[in-house]
């Protein structure tokens, strides 16, 4: 599905990626793994179009993607659940989901129905506003906001940050729902022991540039890896 192939990217005149080359299979859920500030949301956001990309390509079923304005990016089919939640605190819950609502790829998988059986706490706080929730709400509605893009390919950056346990969990369970399911999901976050649970195939960026990649079964016989590249 997505193919992202040797993609540099920039700010300014401070390079950030480096030939970044990885894929997203039909179903996958792959993650992003490195410690802060080495490219992680950098890579999400130039694959969204958020931020151009210097050379390389990306590409989505078939279809080149970098080049293209984020709103194109979205109607391909990716659906981004941003780092910091982002949703319209002014908004009321039932809002912020139908503001992303869409439909283009026939019958909608996702609508406010669903939304609330898989989150009932928002069906519960439907009528507040996105400000008025707490932290494990806020990210409970960001990614219901994302699921209601109806994608192809969801894409969390640090989807447990700062979350209690309780909730996090609730989180994992609800993405591990979505493997069921057949979405395949990209994602960025610092529990390993939960991604590795849940994930295909991880992809480690070090300075902006992939260091290693490998399956859960090969991360954990690597303990070199995980002591030299994700240890805080």
């Amino acid at each position: 599905m997505l193919q992202v192939d040797s993609i540099e990217a920039a700010y300014g005149a401070a390079q950030v990626l480096f030939d970044v080359s990885f894929s997203v299979g039909e179903g996958e859920v792959v993650t992003l793994l490195g410690r802060n500030g080495m490219g992680k949301t950098t890579t999400i956001s130039t694959i969204m179009g958020l931020m151009p990309a210097a050379r390389g390509h990306i590409s989505f079923g078939g279809r080149r993607l970098d080049g293209l304005p984020p709103y194109r990016v979205a109607q391909a089919g990716l659906g981004l659940v941003p780092e910091g939640r982002q949703i319209f605190p002014t908004l009321n819950v039932e809002e912020n989901l139908i503001a992303t609502a869409a439909a283009r790829f026939g019958r909608p998988r996702w609508r406010l129905a669903d939304i609330y059986a898989m989150f009932p706490r928002l069906a519960e706080r439907r009528r507040n506003m996105g400000n008025q929730l707490s932290g494990g709400e806020q990210q409970m509605l960001a990614i219901g906001r994302g699921l209601m893009t109806n994608p192809k390919l969801l894409i969390l950056d640090e989807a447990t940050e700062g979350l209690a346990p309780l909730i996090r969990n609730e989180i994992w369970s609800s993405l591990e729902r979505l493997k069921d399911e057949g979405l395949a999901i990209l994602l960025v976050d610092k529990h390993i022991d939960a991604l590795l649970k849940l994930a295909d195939r991880h992809v480690v960026i070090e300075k902006g540039r992939v260091v290693w990649s490998g399956t859960s079964a090969a991360l954990m016989d690597d303990p070199t890896v995980r002591q030299r590249y994700l240890q805080v």
